[in-house]
C-alpha cells in the first residue's frame, strides 16, 4: 500500500478552476455562465448516477458513465487497487456486487472546479456500508474522491477516478444480517 499523504487541494492536484461569478459582458457571456453551471449540474449528476449503478450492479448504465481510458486508484486501509480501462473496471464492479452484497454508497459535499467548457475535476465525501455476505464480512467508513471529468461529444464522463479512505472499519459478522429487502440478491451478479 502507498505512504499515507495530507489530503488538501495541492497533494490531489485540485487547480483553481474558472471563477465562480457573473460576467460583467453582454448575453453571449451570460450564456457561458448558465452553461457552466448547467455543467456543474450535470457532473453532480453523473456521480449520483455512479453510486446508484454501483449499488444496484446496473453495469449497462455504469459502463456509460466511464471514459473508454478511464483510470481508476482506490486506497482502502487494507488494500489497494488500480484499474485502467472502461471495460476492466465495470467486470470489477460486477464481481464485487453479487447476489452476496449489500452496498450502500453516499456521495456529497462536491468541490467542482470546471477548467474549461470541456474539462473539470471534484473532490467527493464518501460514507459507506459493504457487506459481502459469503465472506462474513462488513466494511464501512468515509474517503475522498478524486475525480476528473472530460466532456466528449456534449455529455460529460468520469475519465480519472481515485479515492483514499478518512477511516475504514472492517467487521466480522458473527451471523448473516436478517434482510427483509435485498436488491442485488436479486438482481447482484453471481458470485
Amino acid at each position: 500500500m502507498s505512504k499515507r499523504q495530507v489530503l488538501n487541494k495541492q497533494t490531489l492536484a485540485i487547480k483553481d478552476g474558472l471563477p465562480l461569478q457573473a460576467s460583467t459582458g453582454g448575453i453571449e457571456e451570460l450564456r457561458r455562465d448558465i452553461q457552466r453551471l448547467m455543467d456543474m449540474e450535470a457532473i453532480r449528476q453523473l456521480k449520483y448516477a455512479y453510486f446508484r449503478c454501483v449499488d444496484t450492479a446496473n453495469l449497462g448504465e455504469l459502463a456509460t458513465l466511464f471514459h473508454d481510458d478511464v483510470t481508476v486508484h482506490f486506497v482502502g486501509g487494507s488494500y489497494e487497487w488500480n484499474v485502467q480501462g472502461k471495460a476492466d473496471y465495470v467486470s470489477n464492479i460486477g464481481k464485487s456486487f453479487s447476489t452476496e452484497a449489500v452496498g450502500q454508497h453516499n456521495a456529497h459535499h462536491p468541490e467542482i472546479q470546471m477548467l474549461s467548457d470541456s474539462e473539470a475535476t471534484a473532490l467527493w465525501y464518501l460514507a459507506d456500508n459493504m457487506w459481502i455476505l459469503n465472506h462474513n464480512v462488513k466494511t464501512h467508513g468515509t474517503a475522498i474522491y478524486r475525480d476528473r471529468y472530460l466532456k466528449v461529444n456534449g455529455k460529460w464522463l468520469i475519465k480519472d477516478t481515485s479515492y483514499e479512505r478518512l477511516y475504514e472499519i472492517n467487521d466480522v459478522l458473527t451471523e448473516r444480517p436478517k434482510l427483509s429487502s435485498h436488491y442485488l440478491g436479486v438482481h447482484g451478479t453471481k458470485p
